[in-house]
């Protein structure tokens, strides 16, 4: 075929997408930034560089149309939906029954852990999802004096399978949907590919129950192994002690820089704050918390008596730890502390939670605490009491991985159930759209008081808001100059003489491939008028090709990156970078195979 060749305007916004595509792949740089650098290109490209065609001037306000589009708005309503489950305990008496069937039997429950996963991932975003079975199947193994490699994996991997049913179980869904719609597609209704998507569900799920678990090797818990108990003492500062007049930050130093003070006892009940230029005076008493051999050397330097409670710490009184105990706190998505400095975290302040160390999988974390910036599925060995440990799980911050199968709830969860339930029905009877049925869905939940606003606001992701909006941006270019149609021309011509059902077929495979290497609503929005364009060029109905950008969209299980729910799920069950491929790239495969041969099937290609 013969290949027209697009204008500089389409050539620039191409060249663009190849930067933007290989910038989202650069784990250092954050994807909010990338979208951030795609919308300046863009507006101040087309702003100096004005494009004009047959369909008149494109207006560089065009670009910013995705911060209003329907597909964000839906997806923004439903995080803060799936975060008011998490946060009232919704979810509750699933977990509680999932709870008491792993003590019947470990395959039989791995099978309905799995299909129930999958089925509420079709309906809620499926990071609540994992947020509920990460501790439940780590519980079961604790207990069971066993590893959870077999079972955290294929449930993390379940609850993707399950986002592909329905036009809201993923962001993805949401976007190629609604992009379809704006191009002149007939919109898809909630449960349009319900079937594909259920046949090809089926196999995936016999696949992750039977034979993933055998390809992975037992991996330890991380940091389970880690025995430093920290103690909270008191050092009081003697007569002779060569730190009294001098100032805290003077100490800090003779303390070689390990002393850490929490507060400045002179005298009964007078508390000094604990300032650098704070003098020290004979008979203060400086709390503070470390290990006890540390807290020992600490007061030897200071030329200090250490204190536990009212008793000097010798033989008779040693340091004792209480009712503490020791846990790991996965940060979560949407935790107000994601992206917050490690040492301005507030954890032993905010959630009286001790830190003593941070596991990052497959990445090389700083020694310096101060430059430690906290992520999304980074697990924190914590100590602290099982009160404290309560709180902090009900706080919708952290997902403690503590062995036990407490769950939050409170009295709000029945409505929150509710609403959601509502919000799905409404959008499914076609009502009203799923955008307003949503919002709608928050509305009640914060007048109602089962969120409030400061939790929706930490519910909703910007990484996701940027994307999102510099996707669509990204599409209307593509479109709107033709760079869109070369590209589709350009696939055409690679695949020229193949039966209409390969070209799908490859296409499909080109978004899986894609998915798992850059952000997948990027893949997914890029390659939506790609394959509308593809469709109309071959003279076939545009539908299929459309699903087969969305379903390659979701086939994100062969890289741990290629997911949000694939870092929470890699940190908390110690994985590493090979075992999401061991497992990720049959199962990406299979279900490649299967979604191609019924789409075809189903539309006679």
């Amino acid at each position: 075929m013969t290949i027209i060749w697009p204008n500089e305007h389409a050539i620039g916004v191409l060249i663009l997408t190849v930067i933007a595509l290989f910038l989202f792949t650069r784990e250092r740089i954050p994807l909010e930034t990338t979208s951030l650098f795609i919308l300046v290109a863009l507006t101040v490209g087309f702003q100096l560089f004005p494009y004009t065609s047959q369909a008149g001037t494109l207006k560089i306000s065009e670009f910013f149309y995705g911060f209003g589009h329907k597909a964000l708005v839906a997806v923004c309503a439903l995080m803060i939906l799936g975060s008011g489950l998490v946060r009232t305990g919704a979810l509750e008496p699933v977990g509680r029954f999932l709870a008491r069937l792993w003590r019947r039997g470990p395959m039989l429950s791995l099978l309905v852990t799995l299909v129930m996963t999958a089925f509420l991932s079709a309906f809620i975003n499926n990071t609540p999802i994992v947020v509920l079975m990460l501790p439940i199947l780590i519980g079961v193994a604790i207990r069971n004096d066993s590893s959870p490699t077999g079972t955290l994996l294929p449930m993390g991997l379940a609850s993707l399978v399950g986002g592909m049913a329905t036009t809201i179980g993923t962001s993805t869904n949401l976007l190629v949907v609604s992009v379809a719609e704006d191009m002149g597609v007939a919109a898809f209704q909630m449960f349009d590919f319900l079937i594909p998507a259920s046949i090809a569900g089926c196999v995936a799920i016999l696949y992750l129950w039977l034979i993933a678990p055998r390809l992975l090797p037992e991996r330890e818990i991380p940091m389970t192994n880690v025995s430093s108990r920290v103690f909270s003492a008191q050092i009081e500062l003697n007569d002779n002690s060569p730190v009294v007049g001098e100032s805290l930050s003077a100490a800090k130093v003779r303390a070689e820089g390990r002393l850490k003070i929490d507060k400045i006892q002179r005298g009964p009940g007078v508390f000094i704050t604990p300032l650098p230029d704070v003098i020290l005076r004979a008979g203060d008493r400086l709390t503070t918390s470390d290990t006890a051999d540390r807290l020992r050397e600490i007061s030897v330097l200071l030329g200090g008596t250490l204190y536990s409670g009212e008793f000097i710490v010798d033989d008779e009184h040693p340091l004792s730890e209480g009712e503490q105990k020791l846990a790991e706190v996965a940060i979560t998505t949407g935790s107000r502390l994601m992206g917050t400095r490690l040492t301005q975290a507030r954890l032993l302040s905010r959630y009286g939670l001790q830190f003593l160390a941070l596991h990052r999988a497959e990445s090389r974390i700083s020694r310096d605490v101060d430059a430690i910036i906290l992520r999304a599925g980074d697990v924190l060995l914590v100590q602290s009491t099982p009160e404290h440990l309560g709180k902090a799980k009900r706080s919708g911050d952290f997902l403690v991985l503590d062995g036990s199968t407490e769950l939050p709830h409170s009295e709000k969860a029945p409505l929150t159930l509710i609403t959601l339930i509502a919000v799905v029905a409404v959008a499914a009877t076609g009502l009203l759209p799923i955008e307003v049925s949503a919002v709608a869905g928050c509305f009640v939940l914060i007048t109602t008081g089962c969120m409030t606003w400061r939790d929706a606001t930490n519910a909703l992701s910007a990484q996701v808001i940027f994307i999102v909006a510099a996707s669509l941006a990204l599409g209307v270019a593509l479109m709107r100059t033709g760079g869109a149609d070369f590209l589709a021309q350009l696939f055409l011509s690679a695949t020229s003489g193949l039966p209409s059902s390969i070209v799908l077929a490859g296409l499909m495979l080109l978004m899986a491939l894609m998915t798992n290497v850059v952000s997948n609503n990027a893949a997914a929005v890029i390659g939506t008028p790609i394959a509308i364009q593809i469709a109309t060029r071959l003279g076939l109905p545009v539908e299929p090709f459309v699903l087969a950008v969305m379903f390659g969209a979701n086939l994100s299980f062969a890289t741990p990156m290629a997911y949000k729910t694939n870092l929470l799920v890699m940190n908390a069950g110690g994985y590493k970078f090979t075992d999401f491929v061991k497992v990720g790239i049959p199962l990406m495969f299979l279900m490649w195979a299967t979604l191609s041969a019924l789409l075809v099937y189903a539309y006679q290609l």
